[in-house]
């Protein structure tokens, strides 16, 4: 069956001046900290709250995993939504020192957020070979190109692709990935698509993995 698409209302965002803030929860209203500059994209506030409206009650007591975090906006949303524990992994040493920051004035509980500085794929294969679960798996990596006439080569289909991935999702576990419009994705046999949703130029895709 088609997965469900949905379409947000479009509304031209300048992602490293606008002002984010946790959406909902116990956190709900704090404003997080955004670097300046063009090489971080965090996923906005509407894009977000659209996002936990269709995860609702999944989040609560929930384990996260948040690859390319930037400022963390996912993870802290889940964990102050009632998700137990969340890894964020970011490359980025400045971008992490952003996260942390976030995870202070959101005033959650540090002791539930491990922060990785690292590959995003590295931090894949040693949280594989730490027998890791995790029931949710959010990333919005950085946009890959247009891909007329040839796969896809962005940060997005390697999640897809990669291994690793679809065995740190526990069984009933939901993946959710952000990719730009113009980046047209394989969808490998290992993921069913269950939802999509579009904001402008942003996809956001719900995944469950295919037992196999």
């Amino acid at each position: 069956m088609e997965a469900t698409k949905y379409f947000l209302p479009f509304r031209r965002l300048e992602f490293h001046n606008a002002h984010m803030r946790i959406i909902g929860g116990t956190a709900g209203g704090r404003l997080l900290k955004v670097p300046k500059g063009l090489d971080v994209r965090p996923t906005p506030d509407l894009v977000r709250q659209a996002v936990f409206n269709s995860l609702g009650a999944r989040v609560e007591g929930a384990r996260v995993l948040e690859l390319f975090a930037g400022t963390g906006a996912l993870s802290l949303e889940c964990l102050s939504r009632g998700a137990v524990r969340a890894v964020c992994v970011e490359k980025s040493n400045r971008h992490a020192g952003f996260l942390r920051r976030n995870l202070a004035t959101t005033q959650l509980d540090a002791a539930r957020v491990e922060v990785r500085v690292q590959n995003a794929f590295t931090a894949l294969a040693q949280l594989t070979d730490g027998g890791q679960r995790f029931d949710l798996i959010l990333a919005d990596p950085p946009y890959g190109e247009k891909n007329v006439g040839r796969r896809s080569t962005s940060f997005a289909q390697q999640l897809l692709d990669n291994p690793h991935l679809s065995s740190l999702l526990a069984s009933d576990g939901m993946f959710i990935l952000g990719h730009t419009k113009r980046d047209a994705l394989d969808l490998p046999d290992c993921w069913k698509q269950v939802k999509m949703l579009r904001h402008g130029d942003t996809m956001m895709r719900f995944l469950r993995k295919l037992a196999g």
